[in-house]
């Protein structure tokens, strides 16, 4: 069975920030996609629905599983409480600094008028969070704890955080694993732990690497 990871940035993001991490991916065995969606000028809505357009062009039986950063993990969580149908296998989630609870960074820009409009639409799905995890899927999810970002400018954030996201904010109950690493929320995107640990989740279920895995540098 063919197995494809389908990577999903977060705002202000594009496709092409995903690249070392799908490098490492495939040195790992893995099919990957990054997929390059509006963050701001697009719901996350039709969002999940151009996901679900490119899924089709992939070929039948192929296992799929969905790794989103930051707001690319709310919509990667959406995309699999829908399913993906009969034609193709739901894998695993892994979220990578991913607001489940809501942001109190993204609740503060929200709160701001002048910066109100960086959240596009988007702002309502970053600031609530979301109310449960589906239960049909694996969702792992790691938290970066180094403070590096705009972020750590915003009074209350709670510590431990990546300079964007609490740690807090990362965990939910009904996480099948959550771990945290020492990088910041851009960090996450780039650390070979950080990896090392995605292909962990994706063939155990769990982010302790299995004795096999090993990614490219």
């Amino acid at each position: 069975m063919q197995e494809h990871v389908v990577l999903l940035h977060g705002i202000w993001m594009r496709g092409f920030t995903l690249g070392l991490l799908a490098r490492r991916l495939r040195g790992a065995g893995y099919e990957v996609s990054c997929y390059d969606y509006a963050s701001v000028t697009r719901s996350p809505e039709e969002g999940v629905a151009r996901v679900r357009h490119y899924l089709d062009g992939l070929p039948d039986g192929a296992r799929v599983h969905l790794v989103g950063h930051s707001l690319g993990g709310l919509l990667a969580l959406e995309l699999a409480s829908q399913g993906l149908g009969d034609r193709l296998g739901l894998g695993r989630v892994v979220c990578l600094g991913t607001p489940l609870r809501g942001s109190a960074v993204a609740r503060v820009l929200a709160g701001l008028l002048p910066l109100r409009w960086t959240l596009g639409q988007a702002r309502e799905r970053l600031c609530a969070g979301i109310s449960a995890l589906p239960a049909a899927v694996e969702v792992g999810q790691v938290a970066g704890s180094l403070p590096f970002g705009l972020g750590a400018l915003v009074p209350g954030l709670e510590r431990p955080h990546d300079g964007t996201v609490a740690v807090t904010e990362t965990r939910m109950e009904g996480l099948a694993d959550h771990d945290v690493v020492s990088t910041s929320h851009i960090g996450l995107l780039v650390s070979d732990e950080v990896a090392l640990r995605v292909v962990g989740f994706l063939r155990t279920g769990r982010f302790r690497a299995p004795a096999d895995a090993h990614v490219a540098a």
